[in-house]
C-alpha cells in the first residue's frame, strides 16, 4: 500500500548536488557499499536507505526498503532526484557504470529516429488530436458535464512517440500560437515540453506519459476561474489574484477525485506554483517538499505563459524569457532544472527563424546543448533573400570556408519565410515560396 502522510516540518539536510550522485561509501566491515544514484537509475533488488527528503515528504510505506517492483521505482523518480542505495558492490556495478553516462545525457543532442522532415506529418497530427481534446475537456467543464481523462492517454501516448523520434517536430508546432486561445494551446505547449525535458534528463520512456499528463492537465483549474480575471489586461487587484490562485486547487479537486489518474498528476497541478525560497501557493512549500515532476512543470510553465502572446499582451522572445528563469533560479525554481532546460531549448528555440553573417535566411531545426549558439539550421532563403532549395547546415560541424553563425533571430514572417507556411509544405509536400 503507499500513501502520503501529513507534510514534515522537520528541516533535512542540504540535498547533494548532482555532481555528488555516484560516490561511494564502503563499509569495510560487512561488505556493503552505499551509493548515491539519480533516480532514474533504480532497478529492482536495490534496497533504499535514504532520499534527497524526508521519507514524509514521499507516498511510500517504510523508511528504508527493498525495492520490489516497478511501481515503488516509479514513484521515487516522481519524487526525488537522488536516493542512497546499498548493497553488495556487485549488485550495484551496473548502475554505477551507467553515472557517468548518466551525467553526460543534458551535454549532447536528444537521440533522432527520423529526419525533421519525415516527422512533421505525424507530429501536426498528434497535435491536432490533442488540440482538440482539451478544447472538448473545456467545453464539458464551461457545460458541467462529467470528465473523462482517461481521453487523455492516447493522445498524449502519440505526442510521446513523436518526441522520441524527433522532439524537434513537436517544438516547431508549439511556435505556432494564437492569441484567442491561450489556455488550450498553453496546456498543449507545457505537456509537449515537459515530456521533451523529462525525455532529456533520462526519464525512463515509461514515465514519458504521466510527465505529458502532469503538463496537459496542470492548469484545468483555471477553467473555473471567471473570464474576466483569467483575461484581464493589466495588473489583478490583491483580491483577484486571491481568485487566480485558486485555479490550483480547483484542478486539484477535479483530478483527485479520478482514482484512475496517477497521484502525480494531482501533485503537480496543486503544486507548480510553488518556489524553492518557500514563497509559492497554495501551501508555501519549502523546497525539499516540492515533487521532482512539480518542479519540472513549474519551469515550462514559466517559459510558455513568458513567450506566449495573450489578449492583451505580446510575448517576450525566447531569449528573454530564459534571462528570467536563470535570474530566479534557486529562489521561484530548482536551480540545476533551470540550466538544463536552457541546454534543453538553447538560445534560439528549435523553429526560430534567423539570419546568419552569410545573409542566407534559416530556421532553426535543432540546438546543441553544449553550443548553444551553434543549432543545426535549415537555410530557406539566399544573401539576396532569394529562395533556395532547402538545406541543412549543422553551426556547430567545421565546414570550409567561413563557418555561418547566427548574426539575429527573426521575426516570424519576416521576409516573407513563415514557419506554418513551412509546415504546411512539409506536411503537403509543395513548395510556399515567400510572395
Amino acid at each position: 500500500m503507499w500513501f502520503r502522510r501529513k507534510t514534515s516540518k522537520v528541516s533535512p539536510r542540504k540535498p547533494t548536488t548532482r555532481s555528488q550522485a555516484g560516490s561511494l561509501a564502503h563499509d569495510t566491515q560487512s561488505g556493503i557499499v552505499r551509493v548515491r544514484l539519480p533516480v532514474d537509475l533504480l532497478t529492482s533488488g536495490m534496497r533504499v536507505v535514504k532520499l534527497d527528503r524526508p521519507w514524509t515528504e514521499v507516498p511510500v510505506l517504510f523508511q528504508g526498503f527493498t525495492i520490489e517492483n516497478v511501481e515503488q521505482a516509479r514513484i521515487l523518480r516522481q519524487y526525488c532526484e537522488w536516493v542512497l542505495v546499498e548493497g553488495e558492490e556487485e549488485l550495484l556495478a551496473g548502475a554505477l557504470d551507467k553515472v557517468t553516462l548518466h551525467k553526460q545525457l543534458t551535454s549532447s543532442p536528444m537521440q533522432e529516429t527520423r529526419p525533421l522532415a519525415q516527422e512533421i506529418p505525424r507530429a501536426r497530427e498528434a497535435w491536432s488530436k490533442t488540440q482538440n481534446f482539451v478544447e472538448q475537456v473545456t467545453r464539458n467543464i464551461e457545460r458541467g458535464n462529467d470528465l473523462n481523462l482517461q481521453d487523455a492517454r492516447p493522445v498524449i501516448r502519440e505526442c510521446v512517440e513523436s518526441i522520441k523520434a524527433n522532439a524537434s517536430a513537436m517544438f516547431w508546432m508549439s511556435r505556432i500560437k494564437s492569441r484567442d486561445a491561450y489556455t488550450a494551446e498553453h496546456c498543449l505547449r507545457v505537456a509537449i515540453f515537459t515530456v521533451a525535458f523529462a525525455r532529456f534528463i533520462g526519464m525512463p520512456d515509461e514515465d514519458l506519459e504521466i510527465a505529458g499528463m502532469c503538463g496537459l492537465l496542470h492548469d484545468l483549474g483555471k477553467l473555473k476561474v471567471p473570464p474576466e480575471i483569467l483575461n484581464k489586461p493589466g495588473a489583478l487587484s490583491r483580491e483577484e489574484f486571491a481568485i487566480m490562485q485558486k485555479h490550483t486547487t480547483y484542478g486539484y479537486e477535479l483530478l483527485k477525485s479520478d482514482p484512475e489518474l496517477d497521484p502525480i498528476i494531482a501533485d503537480v497541478t496543486r503544486h507548480h506554483h510553488e518556489r524553492m525560497d518557500g514563497r509559492g501557493y497554495p501551501q508555501q512549500l519549502e523546497e525539499w517538499q516540492i515533487s521532482r515532476f512539480a518542479r519540472l512543470v513549474s519551469i515550462v510553465d514559466a517559459f510558455d505563459a513568458m513567450t506566449s502572446d495573450r489578449c492583451y499582451r505580446d510575448g517576450m522572445p525566447a531569449s528573454d524569457a530564459i534571462r528570467v528563469l536563470y535570474r530566479n533560479r534557486g529562489r521561484q525554481f530548482d536551480a540545476d532544472m533551470v540550466e538544463t532546460f536552457i541546454r534543453m531549448v538553447g538560445i534560439y528555440p528549435p523553429g526560430t527563424l534567423v539570419e546568419l553573417t552569410t545573409g542566407d535566411v534559416a530556421l532553426i531545426v535543432a540546438v546543441h546543448p553544449g553550443k548553444k549558439l551553434k543549432p543545426r539550421v535549415e537555410v530557406l532563403l539566399d544573401a539576396d533573400k532569394k529562395p533556395v532549395t532547402p538545406r541543412i547546415i549543422d553551426l556547430a560541424k567545421p565546414t570550409p570556408g567561413q563557418q555561418p553563425e547566427i548574426v539575429q533571430p527573426l521575426p516570424d514572417g519576416a521576409y516573407g519565410i513563415s514557419l506554418q507556411a513551412r509546415i504546411q509544405q512539409l506536411v503537403t509536400g509543395h513548395r510556399v515560396y515567400p510572395s
